[in-house]
């Protein structure tokens, strides 16, 4: 995969031939902190993860890091125009009656 003239490695291989530092590279990849990350995790907010191994490390696939990214980005009212507020019709309010 190439992206802006960089060569990216394979979409599985990228993270888990490098278990040692998969958030890391997780977080990089979305532009955000590890802390982040580690917050979203805890609280199973964030984007799918699984533990690997013995030691069991959290890992994270790069084609599952791109879904979560797309529902993120579909569920954004700045993102997808049907959700926008602004592209709705006014709505007119009831006048109040004199007690």
């Amino acid at each position: 995969m190439t992206t802006a003239g960089h060569t990216l490695p394979t979409r599985v291989s990228y993270f888990i031939s490098q278990p040692e530092n998969a958030s890391a590279l997780a977080a990089n990849y979305m532009g955000i902190s590890v802390n982040t990350l580690y917050i979203w995790r805890h609280r199973r907010q964030g984007p799918p993860s699984f533990r690997m191994g013995p030691g069991g490390r959290v890992m994270y696939r790069r084609d599952l890091l791109d879904a979560w990214l797309s529902e993120q980005q579909q569920a954004d009212s700045r993102s997808n125009q049907a959700l926008n507020p602004l592209n709705k019709a006014p709505q007119q309010r009831e006048r109040r009656r004199a007690a």
